[in-house]
């Protein structure tokens, strides 16, 4: 029996738990009044004049820096040693005195507010503090704030404070905008080895090398006399293979800057040199002949003309992996079907095709900065059912029809020069010929001679000019897909003269043999093949009775073919590539995702 008379059952093992949820943060507020007041206050912090009273069991449970400062004469052997952590008062340096008062706020509050009025103060002050989570804070709003104007100075910020992510993440940035990133300021202030790091980058963003030497020339010439003797250094770094022959010509050679000294002839003979010899750039090959790749850049799958039923179609699709939709890009200035498609750098390049009308020569090419297409330098030939394919900067057109033949003259053009030059005809007429490029050779499989379609191959060699005879395919095959991953010739589909295939095979240039791999899904020719992010993707064409617009994609690991989102438009002797793209998709383009359950 209780005090008082309360009787009370023996009910062993009988009890009940209490949890206040608020508990922590009413003891929390109540501790932070006392705070504001001064009661039970152990600890004076003296910063810039100023006191701030706080409590140092609070200070001490939130921050590693207060904990060892409170608790060093615990450790102490000597009882009579005196430190900081039986003063009642301590003096900090090297920390602003608004951001202290407000970390100290933080501590007994657990909020804090991060703007630009005080991230400058506030992020040094909790690293030295060691508050990670209101350093990450910091670092997270600098992140939202990063623009061209400010990025570099971000970077630096982060770097000297050693805030590691937000460093990388802002020198992505800069790297990723760089060519608005080299007009301000910030840019022009840098010193000559962070300059030299940027330009040095293989994954520095620009839409032509063009862009780097102009960013070098300006931030010279902005203190000239302090900066010219750095001309040699820099101009390593820029890629002048990469730069148009008439820019070479009408700017770099005629710049007093460069010919002031003969380190910078050397490299500009270097350049003109990969210019002049196209055939032989296999073996110049250098860091400075490499193109960049942004990094954050993501492969986009384009799908470039084509026909269905009577129609010619102009326009043009692209599939974003990240998000498995196509979008609608700008249309070619001609309809084009029976088209080659390749990419070089940032650039797509539609070459000839068949516009309903007659066999083209003409060829435009597509900025997907600007989301256009703009005419370039007609090939010396008509050409439709052609294959192409780049190598080493070159693009090649082969075989194909001319309206009239079937065609074995083969030519390439030099987008540095634009200009086009015949180089060695095949061995065989090939139409709806499909070319690809292997171990620095080119490939042209198989086709249509106009008596019989064929299972021959034969390989180009830029440097000798010869094509050369390899082993015949398991299938006679025209209006394939082709295309080249890990090392391996993949032929897919086409017409065999009998009836539209399904079946696919794949060289092995070590062994010179040929080997079946699993078969489409759907039987498919005047499609085409293209390979990305260690897949193939097999688009559009004709299943012998209509025009498709389905996809589907091969695992080379799996050795199975799934299918993928379709596209928009049927669409078959269409010509497909791929462009490494950081932004995408254009401003104002419609979007599509289709279940790819419609294979």
């Amino acid at each position: 029996m209780m005090e008082g008379g309360m009787q009370l059952l023996n009910r062993d093992g009988h009890s009940i738990s209490h949890n206040s949820k608020r508990h922590y943060h009413d003891s929390f507020v109540s501790m932070n009044r006392m705070r504001q007041r001064g009661l039970l206050c152990d600890i004076v912090l003296h910063v810039s004049n100023k006191e701030i009273k706080a409590h140092k069991v609070v200070l001490a449970s939130c921050s590693p820096y207060f904990h060892a400062m409170f608790t060093t004469l615990i450790l102490c052997v000597h009882a009579d040693e005196m430190s900081e952590s039986r003063q009642t008062h301590v003096t900090l340096h090297d920390i602003d005195c608004q951001a202290l008062e407000q970390l100290v706020q933080y501590s007994y509050t657990a909020e804090i507010v991060v703007g630009e009025g005080n991230v400058q103060t506030l992020l040094p002050a909790a690293s030295l503090l060691q508050l990670n989570g209101v350093r990450d804070a910091c670092c997270k709003f600098l992140l939202s704030q990063l623009d061209p104007s400010n990025c570099l100075g971000i970077r630096g910020f982060a770097d000297t404070h050693s805030c590691s992510d937000l460093l990388k993440s802002a020198h992505k940035y800069v790297l990723q905008h760089f060519v608005e990133v080299s007009k301000t300021e910030e840019f022009m202030l840098l010193p000559l080895k962070q300059v030299l790091d940027l330009i040095s980058s293989d994954n520095l963003n620009v839409p032509s090398e063009e862009e780097v030497y102009r960013a070098v020339l300006s931030w010279v010439k902005n203190d000239v006399d302090g900066r010219r003797q750095h001309v040699p250094w820099l101009m390593k770094c820029v890629r002048l293979p990469l730069l148009r022959r008439d820019f070479l010509m009408s700017n770099v050679d005629t710049e007093l800057l460069v010919r002031h000294h003969s380190e910078c002839k050397d490299l500009l003979i270097e350049a003109l040199k990969y210019h002049l010899m196209p055939e032989q750039r296999g073996v110049l090959g250098n860091s400075r002949t490499r193109p960049r790749r942004c990094e954050g850049a993501s492969p986009v799958l384009f799908a470039v003309g084509g026909g269905s039923l009577f129609a010619i179609h102009g326009d043009c699709e692209a599939y974003d992996t990240r998000t498995d939709r196509w979008h609608m890009v700008a249309s070619m200035s001609t309809r084009r079907a029976r088209v080659g498609v390749a990419a070089i750098g940032n650039r797509l390049y539609a070459v000839g095709g068949y516009d309903g009308t007659s066999d083209l020569a003409t060829v435009e090419s597509y900025d997907p900065i600007t989301n256009s297409w703009q005419p370039e330098v007609s090939m010396g030939t008509r050409r439709s059912c052609l294959g192409v394919a780049v190598l080493h900067g070159l693009l090649y057109a082969a075989g194909g029809y001319d309206g009239a033949s079937c065609l074995n003259s083969a030519e390439r053009y030099d987008p540095l020069t634009s200009t086009w030059t015949s180089i060695a005809a095949m061995s065989t007429r090939r139409r709806y010929v499909r070319v690809a490029t292997l171990d620095s050779s080119l490939f042209a499989v198989g086709g249509y001679d106009s008596s019989s379609h064929l299972a021959t191959v034969e390989k180009y060699d830029p440097q000798s000019n010869t094509w050369t005879a390899i082993a015949n395919m398991l299938s006679r095959r025209s209006s394939a897909g082709v295309a080249v991953l890990d090392g391996m010739l993949y032929v897919a589909g086409g017409n065999d003269g009998t009836s539209c295939l399904n079946s696919v095979e794949r060289f092995n240039p070590k062994a010179n043999t040929w080997e079946g791999v699993a078969p489409m899904n759907i039987r498919r020719s005047t499609h085409d093949l293209v390979a990305m992010d260690g897949w193939l993707y097999a688009v559009g064409g004709n299943d012998g009775s209509s025009s498709l617009n389905s996809i589907e994609k091969y695992n080379p690991r799996s050795n199975k073919w799934v299918a993928a989102s379709c596209m928009f438009t049927r669409r078959s002797s269409v010509g497909v590539a791929v462009l490494e793209l950081l932004n995408f998709p254009p401003p104002s383009s419609p979007t599509l995702s289709v279940s790819s359950t419609s294979l």
